[in-house]
Formats: structure tokens, sequence, C-alpha cells
């Protein structure tokens, strides 16, 4: 990996210094001697043989313009192949260069070199009239521009061998064409958490109380290492993680569905050195809450293998407080709850991979994912009613325990193949993914009656609900890259994903007549559904000069199926081919500045339990039912950035975006009658609104202030706006908002690192097609045009401390909204009721973590006959 970038880095000066060397094209042609030295050769080791991944640079000496002195400068470099040769053209004739030689594991050789023949005061100039070359001594003048340096010898270096400490430090955020990428690796705020604790710490992106993540005020799709999964965040530890890619407008070679939002990807950490090496970690919380796992990696030869294990607690307390009037109730009733969540359980999750590097061109990956979880959820809700008559109000008192336990067991399985052919850039890949699950839950729902809050017992409702399911997901797809110029590539794929789904919930109520525990069949929700999307997508990306474009059109189209097995009624759903154009337009300005422009459409379909025509009682407080008459609703997003790099790698990133969207999906209560008890009740259903839009600016800066200090900022400032005029007449004001968050980085004495992040989100809409409860009560979210969420912030410290030998090891100790102001409340409204919502969870978390790492990398212990070329290094990468 740091002979790659070495290569990536070197190529790109190389680029630069080319273009500014007298005699270069576009220098002035007929007025300088062109570049045309050519210098080649082969590297071997002490016996003979060729060495591959050996670091090939030339430097050249040149004036300095700012310290008015001469220095080397960074001309060409190359990475040598399997052969161990390597080959430089187009160089500068006049004035010596610099060779230098690495390779790990071996003493770096230096040597110069020189095209100008040396003269000899003795014989005629070469060329001259008497020199005896009636060609004027041209011949040797060219023959002089070749130079074959013949096979240069490799020197072991046994001293450094022994200890070889390779870093680089990948820059926290860079951007592509389509995409921002966030390195996380040294994020040690989130160190011992999961990837909800690195998201918090991801600019663009926020996540509520519930562990909802959002872009842009959107819920944007996961993805697990350029796949969609059915992980949750909760379900993936942050340690495993390396980088968090935001595609906030996702171009035709992704899935189109998922709304506006866009795309979250996580890439999960990937070992490719050569050797041996891994790392062991362990941490505990405040609550007592263990982490541990660790990570081993081995090359050698063509097989590279990975695996880790880690192992998560969770012991989490959630409080808060629900104040709702019921308008509709005759008399009107005042409800308040004060609720209280303690969480235990915990949940482990390994991962294991092969890669099999058949020859230089073809490379054969497999990799499995097994995760396993259980939590046992406890919850106290104090309810206070108060009937509110004319004559005043009579109160009464009631306490719903919730005991319950949850499991779930997880196992995914990947495997790729990616083919390299002759012409440079033309690529094969094909994947298969796997990634299925079964669950098991059960809840015994108590609730006891007062007359007075200190009174006796009055009554008690007792409520089992007994559940089980699984699913099971499968994806094929195949991608062709094909260059069509130097500068132009087109890319092609087909993608087939099936999914299917059993899901039994099971609604028991104590009958005192029968002494135990009645099935409700009305209250009982057993379905089962299958879900499939087909799609296949081109893009033709090319550059001209400082100007780039990708354009692509993908078509989908989808359907599911599905059936209730306790009633045998049946339900299904087919949407037609939809085209999904995207472009993408950059333009590269003077002085490290960038311009990106960018249209798309997607797509995000009801998913099965959005249009399951059954009402679900699992929690009669909270009680929910899908619309099978939902449609899919259609996004267009417009996007606009400017990238500045300033001296010293300073970044600003500045955006403007615009998303409509049609036939919105999103939250609303409606009025029902209970089947059950004959009582009306208010159910969380979805619909179609007419349309929704937002617009907005968002900003972010990485500036490195000292070599000790650096801090990134992120300011997303948007007007956001939901028509539900087809609904009940009526639409929620337009409402603009802003997010901010602040990370800051302080590498201090004596190997102190400290990392201090803030965040905060102003007074803005309800969040569209999240919330919708989770821990007893009312629920959260009503319906994304009924409410606002006040707003919040919150602030994270963490300090980390490395020691031992290169440090190996580290300590570090984090502690997660420190003032304790991370509260969500939530006002929300309709014709039904008028309701305020408040919680708070895990506020001022400890964690304390320590890190091991151990490794070598020994070029003797493995043959370097058997060392790919960067050719296989690619291939592994793509396939990983």
């Amino acid at each position: 990996m740091k002979s790659l970038i070495v290569l990536v880095t070197a190529t790109f000066f190389s680029v630069c210094a080319f273009a500014q060397f007298p005699g270069a094209p576009g220098g002035g042609a007929g007025k300088s001697v062109p570049n045309m030295g050519h210098v080649f050769g082969k590297i071997v080791d002490s016996l003979g043989k060729p060495v591959s991944e050996v670091s090939v640079v030339l430097l050249q000496n040149k004036f300095d313009s700012v310290s008015k002195k001469k220095k080397d400068v960074l001309l060409k470099a190359i990475i040598t192949k399997a052969n161990g040769e390597f080959n430089f053209e187009d160089l500068p004739v006049f004035g010596p260069l610099k060779m230098q030689i690495s390779a790990v594991g071996f003493k770096t050789i230096e040597q110069t070199v020189s095209f100008m023949p040396k003269m000899d005061p003795s014989k005629k100039p070469v060329g001259s009239a008497t020199s005896g070359d009636p060609s004027g001594g041209m011949a040797a003048m060219m023959s002089a521009f070749d130079k074959d340096l013949g096979k240069i010898k490799l020197s072991t270096d046994a001293n450094n061998l022994a200890a070889v400490t390779v870093k680089s430090v990948a820059p926290s955020m860079r951007l592509d064409i389509d995409k921002k990428v966030f390195n996380v690796e040294k994020n040690i705020v989130s160190a011992g958490g999961t990837a909800l604790d690195v998201m918090r710490n991801v600019p663009s992106v926020n996540v509520d109380i519930d562990g909802n993540v959002s872009v842009r005020n959107s819920a944007p799709t996961i993805f697990v290492d350029g796949r969609p999964t059915t992980l949750t965040l909760d379900q993936i530890p942050a340690d495993a993680i390396e980088s968090v890619e935001v595609i906030t407008n996702p171009s035709a070679k992704y899935d189109a569905s998922g709304g506006g939002a866009g795309i979250l990807n996580i890439v999960l950490k990937k070992n490719r050195k050569t050797g041996y090496n891994g790392n062991l970690r362990a941490g505990v919380d405040k609550r007592g809450a263990l982490n541990g796992g660790g990570d081993f990696s081995v090359r050698q030869g063509k097989f590279n293998l990975s695996a880790s294990l880690m192992v998560n607690q969770n012991k989490g307390v959630t409080t808060g407080t629900t104040e709702r009037l019921n308008l509709l109730d005759s008399p009107q009733t005042s409800v308040f709850q004060d609720n209280y969540n303690k969480t235990k359980g915990g949940f482990l999750f390994g991962k294991i991979g092969i890669d099999y590097f058949i020859t230089n061109k073809t490379t054969f990956s497999l990799s499995g994912i097994r995760v396993h979880g259980e939590f046992n959820p406890n919850e106290v809700i104090d309810i206070t009613t108060d009937s509110l008559f004319n004559a005043g109000k009579i109160s009464t008192y009631s306490q719903r325990t919730t005991t319950g336990h949850r499991e779930f067991n997880g196992q995914g399985l990947v495997l790729g193949m990616k083919h390299l052919f002759a012409k440079e850039g033309e690529e094969l890949t094909a994947d298969f993914n796997y990634f299925g699950g079964k669950n098991l839950n059960n809840s015994l729902y108590t609730t006891n009656y007062y007359a007075t809050s200190t009174g006796n017992l009055a009554g008690t409702d007792l409520q089992k609900v007994l559940g089980n399911g699984n699913n099971d997901n499968y994806t094929f797809q195949t991608d062709y890259t094909k260059p069509l110029s130097s500068k132009s590539k087109l890319e092609t794929g087909v993608r087939v994903a099936v999914s299917s789904r059993v899901n039994n919930q099971y609604n028991y109520i104590y009958s005192d007549t029968a002494k135990n525990y009645i099935l409700i069949p009305s209250a009982t929700s057993n379905y089962e559904n299958t879900d499939n999307v087909y799609a296949a997508y081109a893009t033709v990306s090319s550059t001209i000069k400082d100007f780039g474009y990708k354009i692509g059109l993908r078509a989908e189209s989808s359907n599911y199926n599905g059936t209730l097995t306790n009633t045998g009624d049946k339900f299904s759903n087919k949407y037609p081919v939809s085209l999904f154009p995207s472009v993408f337009l950059s333009q590269k300005l003077k002085n490290k500045q960038e311009l990106q422009i960018s249209y798309t459409r997607r797509i995000n379909r009801p998913n099965f339990f959005q249009t399951i025509p059954f009402i679900d009682y699992t929690d009669k407080l909270n009680i929910t039912k899908g619309n099978p008459d939902l449609v899919p609703e259609f996004t267009q997003s417009f996007d606009m950035s400017y990238l500045k790099t300033f001296k010293g790698n300073n970044t600003i990133l500045a955006s403007l975006y615009y998303r409509y969207k049609t036939n919105l999906i999103t939250r609303y209560l409606d009025q029902q009658t209970n089947p059950v008890t004959g009582e009306n009740i208010l159910v969380n259903t979805y619909i179609n609104a007419n349309s929704s839009y937002s617009a907005g600016a968002e900003f972010t800066s990485t500036n490195y202030l000292k070599k000790w200090w650096d801090i990134s900022t992120n300011i997303n400032i948007y007007n956001s706006k939901i028509n539900t005029d087809n609904i009940d007449g009526t639409s929620q004001d337009a409402l603009w908002s802003w997010f901010g968050k602040f990370n800051s980085n302080f590498k201090l004495p004596s190997k102190f690192t400290v990392q201090l992040t803030a965040i905060y989100q102003s007074k803005t809409n309800l969040p569209v097609n999240t919330g919708g409860g989770g821990f007893g009560g009312f629920g959260q979210a009503q319906s994304a045009s009924q409410g606002y969420i006040d707003a919040f912030w919150g602030m994270d410290l963490a300090i980390k401390r490395t020691f031992l030998k290169n440090d190996k090891a580290s300590v570090s100790l984090s502690i997660n909204d420190i003032f304790a102001t991370r509260y969500t409340n939530q006002f929300s409204q309709s014709a039904y009721f008028t309701q305020n919502y408040n919680r708070i969870r895990d506020p001022q978390m400890f964690r304390l973590n320590f890190s091991y790492r151990f490794g070598k990398i020994d070029a003797t212990l493995f043959k370097r006959k058997n060392m790919n070329s960067s050719g296989t290094q690619d291939a592994m990468q793509g396939a990983q």
C-alpha cells in the first residue's frame, strides 16, 4: 500500500514537472529541445531473481524560487512489475538526474543518470566536419538518449528488516467525482463503540436518539463495502470501519432506490501488508459494558487471509417524558408519561476472508460474516391520565412494565471475481452476495391501574407477544469497464436482487376466566413476502484537458408479493421499467480549484412493512398499520460543489443542492376502531403526500492550523417543505434550519492525542420515513408534516496515549455528550391530538479502551517469485 501511495503521488508531481519543463508539449514547440530521454533496466536480488514492487524514483535538481537555492524535485516514479523491469520515457536530456531505488527489506541504491556524452579533449567534437561522421554525429547523439542500466542488484538489509514500520496518514476528507470520502480509522471518540458512534463524527451526517441516520434531513441507504446490507448500524463495530463514503447524489452505477438522501457506504478495514500482522482490543464503559476483539491477516504467495472477531456489550439507558392532549376523546383527556428504559445485551461480530491470486490478471475472493445478538429490554412507564370534565378533572394512574428478550442470528457470504484484460483499464468483475438471518422475540406487558397515585391497585392487564422470523437477501452483479481512449471509458453492468421475509407475531391477552393467555387472532400478524429488483446501467466518463464528465443511464423494474399466512390474504405490486439518468460535470480551475455539477433521478419504493395491510398491536400504545395503496416516490436532485485547496492542504468544499420529490411516502396518524376493545384508537400509518422539496447550502472545511492541530467544520443551511394538501387540506409552512458539526484534533507531547467533536441542530421539520417509536409510549415522529424538532447540541471528547516500541500499544478515554445536552424534544399535532415528546439516551458515557498491534513484515518470509505485480494488487482491492 505504501508503494502504491508513493506511485500515485509521484505520478501526480511528475506530470506537473513534465508540463513545466522546457521542451514539454505546449512549452514552445521548436524553441527548446524535446524531452526524449529513455532509461530502462531490471531489478534483481542477490540470487539474480527479479524483484517486484520496488520503488524507482527519478529526481531532478532545479532552482527553488522561494529558498533561492537548488534542490531535488520529484520527476517520475514507478513500481516494478513481477519481472522486476522498469521503464522511463520522455525524460529531459540536459543535466544529470538522480535515481533512487528502494524496497522493503533491501538497502536503498542511489545513482546518477546522464544522457550527455563525456567529452575527450583529444578528439574533435561530434558532428564537426573533421570528425569522420558524415551524418554529423546525430546517430551517436540519439543512441546516447537510450540508457540501458541492465540488471541492478539489491542487497538485503537485515538490520532494518527486523523492525519495519510503515506510517502513512490518509487525508481526513477526499473528493471524488460522485462522492466525499471521510477517513475515520483514526477517530478515537468512537473507539469501542458501533457504527452509530462513527456516524456522529462524520461531517454531513446527523444521528437521532433512535439511531436513525439522516443526510441533508433525509434517510440514506446504508451500504457495506459497496453493497446494500441488512445489518443495522449498531451491529457493526466502530473498530472494523476504515472510511465512510457520503454519496449525496449517486450515479447510474448505483442502485436507484433510496430516495434523495443518497448512500452512506461503510468501507471495512482490509489488511494488504505482506507478512502477518494483527490487532487486539479491549474496553469498558461506565456501566461495565465490555467490548473487545481482534484482527489477524497473513499474506503468502498467492493467498491473502484475514479474520476479525469482535464483541460488544450494551447496557444502555434512555429516559424521557411524553405529554399528549387527545382532542377527540369525550371528555378530552390529557396524558403524561414518564419513561425509563434499560437494555442489557450485546452482539458478536465475526468476519473471515480469503483472496486467491490465480494470475497477475485474475483474482477470486471469498468472505463470510457472522453476527449474533441478544438483548433484554426492560421499560417502566408511569402514566397519569386526566379526564377534563366541565366540573373539573378526574385523574387516574397506571404503570406499565415491559420485559422482553430479542435475539438475532445473521450470516453473510460474498464471492467475487475480478479479471484484468491485456489492455490497461479494461476489467470484468462478478459478485455474488448473500445475507440472511433469523430472529426471535418475546415481550410481556404488565399494566397496573390505580385510582390515585398513592392508592391501592385497582386492576391489572397482561399482554404477551411471541414472535419469530427470517430473511434472505441475494444479490448478483457483474460490471465491465472498457477504456475507449487514454482519457475515456465505458462502464456497464447488470444487477439482480432477490429478498424474501417471513415474520410471525402472536398476540396474547390474559383471561381471568380461563386463567391463561388467549391468542387474539385479530391482533396477530403473520406474513411472508418476496421482493425482486432487476437493473442494468451504462456510464461514459472522459476528461478533456481540465474538464471531466460522467454520464449514465440506469433501467430498473421491480415487483413484490405478500401473503398474510394466518388469513390467506394475498397482495402484490409490479413496478414497470423506470429510467434513471445521471450527469456529473467537473472542471478543474487554476490555483487548485475544482467545480462540480450533478443531476440524478432516483426512486424510493415502499417496503413491505409500510405496505402490509394489517394493524400491529404489538405495542398497544404505538399501534401501526401499513398501506397497500402506496406507490413509489421519485426524487430529482441537483448538486453543485466547489472545492478549493489552499497551501498546506487546507481545503474548503461548498455545495448548493436542491431535491424535489413526488408522491412522498410519509408517516401519518389516522383514527380507527380497535377490533379487540371496540374503542377509537390512533394508528400510525403511511401515505403518499403530493410532493416535497429541500434546498440548501453546505460548507465543509479542513484546516491544518499547526503541525499538532487540525480542525474540520461542516455547516448545512437548508429550507424544506412538504405539500400535504391531498391529505387534510393544510401543509406545514416551509422552515429554514441549519446543522453544524465541528471536529478538532490535537497532537500533544509525550504521544498524547486529543479529539473534540461538537454538533448543533437548529429547529427543524420532523424527518421523513424515520422514527416510529422504539421505546414504548406513543412513539416518536407522527408525520413529517405535523410538527418539528427543537434545537439541540452536544459535545464529545477523547484522549489517547500511545506507548511501547513503535507505538504498538495505545489507551484511550472518551466521553460522549459531555454536558448531557443531546436531548430529542419533538412537538407534533394533528386533528386528533397535540403532543410533546422528550428523550435522552446514554448521556455522559465514558469508555476506556486499550489496543495492541503486532506483526512482521519480512521480505525473506515469502518467496518473491510468487509476489504479484501492482495489477494484482488492484485486483485484490477490487475483489474485496
